[in-house]
């Protein structure tokens, strides 16, 4: 039999739960930047992505091609221990005096996700009619105009379910950065577990705030589906 002892308390309260609660707010903070950047930069994407110009919509498919199939840990990887070599001096300077760790999770997260959504909204462009397109673009709409206008606000309510599974995924993949040092919440259980050595305790109550913290990201983006995109559902 098990000679396990659960002790909740570590985790409710003292310097453990200060830990765990630390650990959340790093985690809220690195997701919710992330998804924001990964939103702005997968709308772009998808725009290039159906660009007449074929050199345009060619880097934009190698780019999308590349980082969707190459695993994020890599990713995250690269970008903290090869981005001083992409980037230019004076931000690398700036990030190291700042955090440089937290960046490097940001710029990974956001550039990984953003090519899955990207894919996401390009799906519902093709979904929308081309003869709406057409109609714009001979009422004297430029190309970007008539997406901005007409096509890109149809192909986001459209995409909103597989956004949110993107939301989720980010979210949850945000516990990768711990293998650099950022300090989020699956950083912080660990830190509890090597302390206390009470491993399911810590990575319960982690595994519990996961579960929240999906749960509202779930919530959040069904109200703002149900109220602003599609109004006539909550009448």
């Amino acid at each position: 039999m098990l000679n396990y002892h659960f002790d909740w308390s570590i985790i409710t309260s003292g310097k453990y739960f200060e830990w765990l609660v630390s650990g959340v707010k790093v985690t809220l903070e690195l997701s919710a930047i992330s998804i924001v950047f990964a939103f702005v930069l997968g709308l772009l994407l998808a725009v290039l992505r159906m660009s007449q110009v074929k050199p345009v919509r060619y880097i934009a498919l190698a780019y999308l091609e590349f980082f969707r199939n190459t695993p994020l840990l890599v990713q995250i990887f690269f970008w903290y221990f090869g981005s001083y070599k992409i980037l230019p001096q004076a931000v690398n300077d700036w990030l190291n005096n700042t955090n440089f760790e937290f960046a490097a999770a940001v710029i990974a997260l956001s550039i990984y996700t953003s090519a899955f959504i990207a894919e996401d909204i390009r799906s519902g462009i093709l979904s929308i009619p081309k003869e709406q397109m057409e109609a714009a673009r001979s009422a004297g709409f430029s190309y970007l105009r008539s997406m901005q206008y007409i096509i890109l606000p149809q192909a986001v309510r459209i995409t909103v379910p597989p956004l949110v599974n993107q939301f989720l995924n980010l979210a949850k993949n945000s516990s990768l950065a711990m293998t650099i040092g950022v300090a989020e919440l699956t950083y912080q259980a660990r830190q509890v577990e090597s302390y206390t050595f009470k491993g399911f305790e810590a990575f319960g109550a982690a595994t519990v705030v996961y579960l929240v913290i999906s749960s509202s990201i779930t919530f959040l983006v069904y109200q703002y589906d149900r109220r602003v995109l599609n109004p006539h559902k909550a009448a």
